[in-house]
């Protein structure tokens, strides 16, 4: 038996996209920098796992609090009573916060513990879950551009990786730069999808700003948006089903659910031709599983949420192999810890990545690395936005 001897938390800060070029830097991420908060488990045989919370971005000193609230439920037990170690956890912080940032740092422990326990076996994450090595899909996530000279480039990039699908954020407000998008997406023979954003919206969007903004836009082009991601309001969830019925567009959401027990009674509800559970915020790897298979069963697709460093990204991507997954999000602006963190360089052929077969989820924490990203309290992602940007038609042109 292996036991628990140490657990810590980590957060690091790395530069982020490109300030003069993208618009969610802009509007909330002042400093340039975005932060990512980690959950290290070393083991009495010297092994270490990390596992990522997606809290650590909004609230960094939030996520650590918690982990250390948590050490003395896992500290000193012993790797193989994992679901018993996150059952404890559940039950510690669900009167508090069953919905909400336990459930990321209750993420971050159980991706940890899956790393540690891979490792052990000396086979990948994917494996351990019953999963087959194979290419994965993607998207690119990024389409925040301020102008069409930079989201042309954005396209090049997509190209040149073989990557078929991209998805912008637009809300309605920013309809030219959705038309001009997908009009020139075209000539490389990509299809676009637009997130909306609207988790991030109050008040949001209803049904009948939804289909007036989708029909717009074919009217303009002569397509329909691959996806539309968020497009309600989190006042109007329960308008789903009917945005759903009517939308000619297919409709995906779900990032910020935080328990299984939500998302699979929203794929119930028809709320989502698309769900985006993500491991780092919906309880670890193992609870994405349960979403993949659910949702095969109601004949909603599954595409894994990416958008954390890179410890999030290979829980995800892990999870998205094991569950047969057709389609996954590749985010696309610079964060230097993305390529610093893992053990082999990524690897994308023809829009499809391919993960390595090395034990574990593929990443390490070095003392260089933490010397060379340290935390910065003004690293912190703000959900309102610092400033208005309003989008000019002379920049779409």
């Amino acid at each position: 038996m292996t036991k628990i001897a140490k657990i810590r938390p980590v957060l690091l800060s790395a530069h982020y996209g490109d300030k003069n070029s993208n618009a969610e830097v802009q509007l909330h991420l002042p400093s340039g920098y975005r932060s990512c908060g980690m959950v290290e488990i070393t083991l009495d045989n010297g092994i270490r796992g990390l596992g990522e919370g997606y809290l650590a971005v909004f609230a960094p000193r939030v996520f650590t609090e918690i982990v250390k609230l948590l050490i003395p439920y896992i500290q000193d037990r012993e790797i193989e009573d994992r679901q018993d170690i996150l059952d404890d956890l559940i039950t510690a912080t669900g009167y508090w916060s069953l919905q909400g940032a336990a459930r990321h740092t209750i993420s971050a422990v159980e991706i940890a513990l899956l790393d540690c326990t891979a490792q052990i076996q000396e086979i990948p994450v994917f494996k351990l879950l019953g999963g087959k090595m194979k290419p994965l899909p993607l998207y690119g996530s990024g389409g925040d551009s301020i102008n069409s000279r930079y989201m042309e480039k954005e396209l090049q990039y997509l190209y040149k990786q073989g990557i078929q699908f991209f998805k912008l954020r637009a809300r309605a407000a920013a309809l030219e730069k959705v038309i001009w998008t997908i009009s020139r997406a075209k000539a490389y023979d990509i299809q676009v999808a637009v997130d909306m954003t609207q988790n991030l919206a109050n008040p949001g969007q209803t049904v009948e700003e939804v289909l007036k903004f989708e029909d717009r836009i074919f009217k303009a082009t002569g397509e329909w948006p691959f996806f539309l991601e968020e497009p309600l309001g989190m006042n109007y969830n329960s308008h789903y089903p009917q945005l759903k019925e009517k939308a000619r567009s297919k409709i995906a959401g779900g990032e910020i659910i935080t328990t299984e027990f939500e998302m699979i009674d929203r794929i119930r509800k028809n709320y989502y031709d698309m769900v985006q559970p993500d491991a780092t915020v919906i309880g670890g790897i193992e609870t994405v599983l349960k979403i993949f298979k659910e949702s095969a069963e109601n004949e909603v697709n599954t595409l894994v949420h990416c958008w954390g460093g890179p410890v999030s990204m290979m829980a995800n991507y892990h999870a998205a192999i094991a569950g047969n997954g057709k389609l996954a999000e590749w985010p696309m602006p610079d964060f230097p810890l993305r390529e610093e963190m893992i053990t082999e360089p990524w690897n994308i052929q023809a829009g499809f990545l391919h993960l390595p077969e090395s034990p574990g989820l593929g990443v390490q924490l070095t003392k260089e690395t933490e010397r060379r990203y340290p935390f910065k309290k003004d690293a912190v992602y703000s959900c309102l936005p610092v400033k208005q940007l309003n989008y000019k038609k002379s920049d779409w042109k």
